[in-house]
C-alpha cells in the first residue's frame, strides 16, 4: 500500500490540467491533401430506397463510408462511432454504424463515418480520421450548407478532440450517451478490478502470474472473454437468477453494486472493461497505466473499514496520466453550439458526466453554447427513432437562425413531430445531473 499526500496530489492535478490544456489547444491543419475518390458500392439494406453509397480507405488507410440520400437537405452529419473496437479495424464496422443511425439518412441529410485507423483507445488519431472523412466528402461528393459532427458513447471523446483539433471544420456538435468527463469516466473500472479481487481472488487465481490490476491484463495473456465470464459467474453467480445464487455469491455482488453503484447486469461488462480496455489503454501508453486508486475511500459495503483496509492500492504515474489525458481529454474550448443528450439511468457511461461538461465549459467561457437535455432512458446505445429528429432540427435551427433551444423547446418539438406516439418523446426537461463525484469516486 502506498502512502497518500494531499499536496502531490493536487500537483499532480495541476500539471494533468495544464498540459490537457496545451493538448486541447486548436491545431492549425493545413489545407487538406488531395484524397482519392470514394466508390460508388450497395448500401445496407436499412438505408432508404435510393440513397446512393461510396466506400473507400483514405491515405491514412482509414476504411470510411459516406450515405448520401436521394433528397438531401444539404447537411453532412459526420459520425464519431463508440467503442473503442479492439483489435484491427474492420471495413464491416461503418455499416454498423449507419445502420443503427439510419435515422440520420431518412430525415434527408447525408451522413459520413470513419471506421478510424488504429482500433482500440486512440482518440487523437480518430479526430483526425473524422477530419479526413469530412474532407473527402467536400472534395468529391458535395458542399454541405452545414456540417454537423455526431459523437456517439466514447466517439464523443473523438468527437471533442475533432472540435477543438478543427474548429472551423464543424458548424455544430451533438453529443449522445457521450463519454465527456475525460479520463475520470474509467477511474471506476480500476476501482472494481481491485474490489473484485478483494472478494473473488480469480483474476488473476493465486497459481497464475501476479501483475497490477492497473495494467488491466498483460498484454501477453491469452484470457478470453469467455473465460472472465466463466470466473465472475464462479464467485459472483452473475449468469444466474438471484435464487440461484449461493448467499455467499449474493454478498459479493452486493457488495460490488452498492460500493460502485452500477446494477448487477451491467457488472461482467465493466470487468471486461476494466481487463481488456485497459490493457489497451495501457499498451498504447508506452505500457505504463494512467490510472490508480491511491486515497480513494470506498463506501457502501457492510464493513467499509475492512473493506478500505484489504483491497489493492495502485500508485499514480505522473506521466503515464499526462500522456493519456493529452490524447483523449477535452477543455471545453467548442467554437460551435453543443447540443447534449443522455439517458439517466444509463449503466455504460454515467450521466453524471454530463456535470464535467458544463464545467469544463464553464471554465473555458464557452458555456453559452451548451445545451443539455436528458432522456428517461436506461438504454446506451440507441433511444429510438423518435428522439433524435428533435435534437437534429434543434441543433440546426441554433446553428442557422441563432435560435438556441431549451430542453423543454426539445421535448415540445418531439411531441409534435409523433403526434400519435408523444410517449416515445421520453425528454425530461426538468432533469438535473449530479457531480461525477456522486457516482465515481475521486482521486
Amino acid at each position: 500500500m502506498y502512502a497518500h499526500s494531499p499536496a502531490a496530489g493536487l500537483a499532480l492535478a495541476a500539471l494533468m490540467w495544464a498540459l490537457v490544456g496545451c493538448a486541447s489547444a486548436p491545431v492549425l491543419a493545413p489545407a487538406a491533401p488531395p484524397e482519392a475518390a470514394p466508390q460508388v458500392q450497395a448500401c445496407p439494406a436499412e438505408l432508404p430506397a435510393g440513397t446512393r453509397c461510396l466506400r473507400g480507405q483514405d491515405s491514412a488507410n482509414s476504411h470510411y463510408l459516406i450515405a448520401m440520400p436521394e433528397k438531401w437537405s444539404g447537411v453532412l452529419v459526420v459520425h464519431a462511432h463508440g467503442g473503442p473496437s479492439l483489435g484491427p479495424p474492420q471495413a464491416s464496422r461503418a455499416d454498423e454504424d449507419v445502420k443503427r443511425w439510419s435515422i440520420t439518412v431518412r430525415e434527408g441529410h447525408a451522413w459520413a463515418g470513419s471506421v478510424f485507423r488504429q482500433g482500440g483507445f486512440a482518440v487523437t488519431t480518430a479526430a483526425e480520421d473524422t477530419e479526413r472523412v469530412r474532407n473527402i466528402f467536400l472534395q468529391h461528393v458535395a458542399k454541405p450548407r452545414k456540417t454537423l459532427l455526431h459523437g456517439q458513447s466514447w466517439g464523443a471523446m473523438v468527437a471533442t478532440r475533432a472540435a477543438e483539433m478543427f474548429p472551423k471544420s464543424w458548424d455544430g456538435m451533438l453529443l449522445t450517451s457521450g463519454v465527456v468527463a475525460g479520463p475520470a469516466t474509467y477511474d471506476f473500472r480500476l476501482d472494481l478490478r481491485a474490489i473484485y479481487q478483494h472478494l473473488c481472488a480469480n483474476h488473476p487465481r493465486a497459481d497464475e502470474a501476479q501483475y497490477s490490476l492497473a495494467v488491466g491484463l498483460p498484454a501477453d495473456s491469452k484470457l478470453t472473454n469467455a473465460e472472465l465470464a466463466r470466473r465472475a459467474d464462479e464467485c459472483l453467480g452473475t449468469a444466474k437468477t438471484a435464487a440461484q445464487r449461493t448467499p455467499e455469491q449474493a454478498r459479493k455482488l452486493k457488495t460490488i453494486v452498492d460500493v460502485l453503484k452500477i446494477p448487477e447486469n451491467s457488472v461482467v461488462s465493466h470487468l471486461n472493461w476494466g481487463t481488456f480496455t485497459l490493457r489497451d489503454v495501457v499498451i498504447k501508453n508506452g505500457g505504463v497505466s494512467p490510472f490508480h486508486n491511491q486515497g480513494v475511500r470506498y463506501l457502501g459495503s457492510a464493513d467499509d473499514a475492512a473493506l478500505n483496509a484489504a483491497v489493492q492500492r495502485f500508485a499514480p504515474n505522473a506521466q503515464a496520466a499526462t500522456r493519456f489525458a493529452a490524447d483523449v481529454d477535452h477543455a471545453g474550448r467548442f467554437a460551435m453550439p453543443v447540443l447534449a443528450s443522455h439517458g439517466i439511468d444509463d449503466a455504460t457511461v454515467f450521466v453524471e458526466g454530463q456535470h464535467t461538461l458544463r464545467q469544463r465549459m464553464v471554465a473555458a467561457g464557452t458555456e453559452p453554447r451548451l445545451v443539455q437535455t436528458f432522456v428517461n432512458s436506461s438504454e446506451h446505445s440507441y433511444w429510438g427513432d423518435a428522439l433524435y429528429p428533435p435534437l437534429f432540427n434543434a441543433l440546426l435551427d441554433w446553428v442557422e437562425k441563432g435560435q438556441k433551444p431549451t430542453p423543454a423547446g426539445i421535448a415540445d418539438r418531439c411531441r409534435a413531430l409523433r403526434p400519435a406516439q408523444p410517449g416515445e418523446c421520453r425528454f425530461l426537461p426538468d432533469y438535473v445531473v449530479k457531480p461525477l463525484a456522486s457516482r465515481v469516486l475521486p482521486r
